[in-house]
């Protein structure tokens, strides 16, 4: 075990966060993680016009067309708000102007997965004549050609800073100005090549994408029940090593989590039921039904120790608990620990891949919804849940039975690892005694 062990902390561990520190990964992560208050705050609304009481319901009723439209420009046009915040961090990682990167980067994606549609005459006084852009081609849909399109605009865009192919202003000219001049040749280049490739090539950028990565997106995030406890498994894996789980796997399953619960809310709020959403495998699938007081469900854990005989699991236990509560569970994960650490180590990843079986098959069954909301990751889960599965009771009790279950799994785990700790509590002890004397 030692062995094994020290290969993973010399092999393993280094080449994980060279892959999760990569400038461009960080840069996906960092962007479509900016998004999460618009996407939160617009799941708020979809929640709340749906709550499950008929005089409710009849109230709210003639205000649908209003509240749907903070949802539509939130979830609605999630890859236009990603464009803009992957292309400023990667500029800011490369000190660069990251308004002008952010700015040229929506252009280009604009170009690229918004083509305006032209409408010569009046429609019944529906719509009125002109240009207008379908907000589904900046939804959840296009969130890959976004990732793209910023990467390729940032690129580019240093490359002519990098040359010194710009405009150079006078000294004494004012930074916003200067930073203006300078992004005008390889705006140019951005907006011709980006025009040229889709409106005169006709190469569809989000439509290739789409096209490749879509069977991939079925696995890691849909309905696949290998993809979701690969994912589970990889996430609680690289927790283990003492790498943070999601940082890792971000920038690879995130654009996949946000295409799924969009999809699920643009589905619901169109009238789809609950349990026929498009999309098990979501974030919050895993957020409210396994993750209960973060990855490897460790608020069971933190009960365990609130009642240990180690007076150092103990106490770390009762102040793990309130954070616990709301999902946050780094002082478990290192102080504990449970990192390298093979005894914890083991139920941490065996549990939360057992009550992502029983939730997955619940689910298909119909016994719980599927998720038609984000919500803020720090909320208890039960509530979490039931609000997320358009307030569905089934949804909250699955919480508690897979806390439970997740209890007892750890319980046999912990004890072995408390007489650990209490020995070592005895020697020290004992050896302080012997110095004292």
């Amino acid at each position: 075990m030692n062995g094994f062990v020290l290969w993973m902390e010399q092999h393993l561990m280094p080449t994980a966060n060279k892959f999760g520190s990569q400038r461009h990964m960080v840069a996906i992560r960092k962007g479509l993680i900016a998004t999460m208050p618009l996407t939160i705050v617009g799941s708020f609304f979809t929640v709340f016009q749906n709550i499950p009481i008929e005089a409710y319901t009849e109230f709210i009723a003639p205000y649908l067309p209003v509240l749907d439209i903070p949802s539509r420009y939130t979830m609605g046009i999630l890859a236009l708000y990603a464009t803009y915040g992957i292309a400023t961090s990667l500029a800011k990682s490369y000190k660069l102007d990251s308004l002008s990167c952010g700015l040229l980067a929506l252009m280009a994606f604009l170009v690229t997965a918004a083509p305006p549609t032209r409408v010569f005459e009046d429609i019944d006084g529906v719509i009125n004549a002109g240009r207008y852009i379908n907000l589904a081609n900046l939804g959840s849909a296009s969130l890959f050609g976004a990732i793209v399109t910023a990467i390729l605009s940032v690129e580019i865009y240093r490359f002519f800073v990098e040359k010194n192919v710009t405009i150079k202003m006078p000294e004494g000219v004012p930074p916003e100005v200067s930073n203006s001049f300078v992004a005008l040749i390889p705006g140019a280049v951005i907006l011709m090549l980006f025009w040229a490739l889709r409106h005169i090539v006709g190469f569809d950028l989000n439509g290739f994408l789409s096209t490749i990565l879509m069977p991939l997106k079925g696995v890691l995030a849909g309905n696949s029940l290998f993809g979701g406890l690969l994912t589970v498994f990889l996430i609680c894996f690289f927790w283990v090593l003492g790498i943070h789980g999601p940082a890792i796997m971000g920038p690879v399953i995130r654009p996949f989590w946000d295409m799924s619960i969009a999809e699920n809310v643009d589905a619901f709020t169109n009238g789809v039921d609950a349990n026929s959403l498009p999309n098990i495998f979501t974030e919050q699938f895993l957020q409210w039904f396994i993750w209960i007081g973060g990855a490897g469900t460790t608020l069971a854990l933190v009960v365990l120790m609130m009642f240990s005989k180690s007076e150092y699991l103990k106490s770390l236990g009762r102040l793990s608990f309130l954070p616990g509560l709301f999902n946050i569970n780094e002082p478990v994960i290192f102080g504990t620990p449970i990192v390298m650490n093979p005894i914890l180590g083991i139920p941490f990843i065996v549990a939360p891949l057992i009550t992502t079986t029983l939730s997955y098959f619940l689910t298909v069954t119909n016994v719980v919804p599927m998720m038609m909301a984000r919500l803020g990751f720090a909320f208890p889960a039960p509530i979490a849940a039931w609000m997320s599965t358009n307030w569905s009771i089934m949804a909250g009790l699955l919480v508690i039975v897979n806390f439970l279950i997740t209890l007892a799994i750890y319980y046999p785990f912990f004890k072995v690892y408390e007489k650990q700790q209490l020995d070592k509590e005895a020697e020290e002890l004992a050896s302080k005694e012997s110095v004292e004397a």
